[in-house]
């Protein structure tokens, strides 16, 4: 039997990140994908914003490791060569009856340790002259990223410190023995292999991962809702140089703009609860992205929207339950020596990254 210092499970920008922290910091390190490239889930089929901080609870996780993953993230960008562009964000209240949900934006990212900017509609106008609105922040730190030259400067860096990369693996069973934990690994040569510690960062499939071992308490582990998430790019040159997000409603931060890095513009993700994983963009939702994406520009043309893409967040909470946090389980919580679950892993798990993986170093 193969013997393994630490597994990873997942080749996601979780993951990367985290087998890059092991294997600079001298550890074995041995990284389990189940498809047939890295990043083909969560990390690249999402928004690919750096996100300043700003929505989340006080003092929770998301908060502190996106703040502090958001600075870290640009000097990595700038450290590896990894394209990103510091654009700016504005969330707009685009009647006057949002302004005081926009004030509350703005106490929340106070809290966070985010300051924004309070525009009104002139000044918010005077920087994105076809905008619309009552009001707006201005958030000058969020930026957006080429997430797929990130996870391949966190994959070439881990690789240069030692870690091995394994496609095709999807983990099968797992029991813990003395000495560490026993995996059954499939693919086109299944084995087995010892790992005195195994880190599951499987995003969509890290509740399934973590089922399959033996012995895990099975109420440790909560379950998995699937939100959906689809994307309309514009068919023309976009009118914006910054991103603009309406006034969050509930946990939801409504159809935003996006800019990718040629400055294309694109629209989403909307929210639909489903029972499996399905990445077609249905045409007809473009007709609730016309009207939510006309109360903040409403010039939008006509058959301007195309079907680009969609997502899947992973969310242990259901529909009407409170937001949750990120959570990072270890022994005491679900029973089984050397495993660490990396569960309910959605936005801004791409900002706060490097600072997850140092965060769940320091429980190793």
């Amino acid at each position: 039997m193969d013997r393994v210092e630490c597994v990873v499970v997942g080749a996601g920008v979780v993951g990367l990140a985290l087998a890059r922290a092991l294997a600079v910091a001298g550890h074995e390190v041995l990284i389990l994908e189940a498809e047939d490239r890295i990043g083909t889930g969560i990390s690249s089929r999402n928004s690919e914003v750096i996100h300043a901080g700003i929505y989340y609870a006080k003092d929770s996780l998301k908060a502190s490791l996106c703040r502090s993953g958001k600075r870290a993230l640009y000097d990595f960008c700038e450290a590896e060569g990894v394209a990103y562009q510091r654009c700016g964000k504005l969330i707009v209240a685009t009647e006057d009856d949002q302004i005081a949900t926009l004030r509350q934006v703005q106490a929340q990212a106070s809290g966070n340790g985010v300051e924004l900017e309070w525009l009104d509609s002139i000044a918010a106008t005077r920087m994105e002259p076809n905008l619309r609105c009552a009001a707006a922040l201005h958030s000058p730190s969020t930026g957006i990223i080429d997430s797929h030259g990130l996870m391949r400067a966190l994959r070439a860096d881990a690789e240069q410190h030692g870690a091995l990369l394994v496609l095709r693996c999807p983990v099968l069973h797992g029991h813990a023995m003395a000495g560490g934990i026993v995996l059954e690994v499939g693919g086109e040569e299944p084995t087995s292999l010892l790992t005195r510690q195994l880190f599951n960062c499987a995003g969509l499939g890290a509740q399934a991962v973590a089922q399959s071992i033996e012995g895990i308490r099975a109420d440790a582990i909560p379950s998995l809702h699937l939100s959906k998430g689809s994307y309309f790019s514009l068919a023309r040159p976009s009118p914006f140089s910054r991103l603009v997000y309406p006034v969050p409603v509930n946990d939801w931060l409504g159809v935003h703009l996006t800019l990718d890095l040629a400055g294309q513009a694109r629209f989403g993700p909307d929210a639909e609860w489903v029972d499996a994983v399905d990445y077609s963009v249905d045409p007809a939702r473009s007709e609730a992205f016309y009207s939510a994406v006309r109360h903040y520009w409403p010039d939008l043309p006509d058959a301007s929207l195309q079907p680009a893409y969609a997502g899947i967040r992973p969310k242990i909470q259901g529909p009407g339950e409170p937001a949750r946090d990120f959570e990072i389980q270890g022994e005491e919580t679900h029973g089984v020596p050397g495993l660490i679950n990396l569960l309910g892993i959605d936005s801004p798990g791409l900002t706060a990254c490097l600072t997850l993986a140092q965060q769940v170093m320091e429980q190793f």
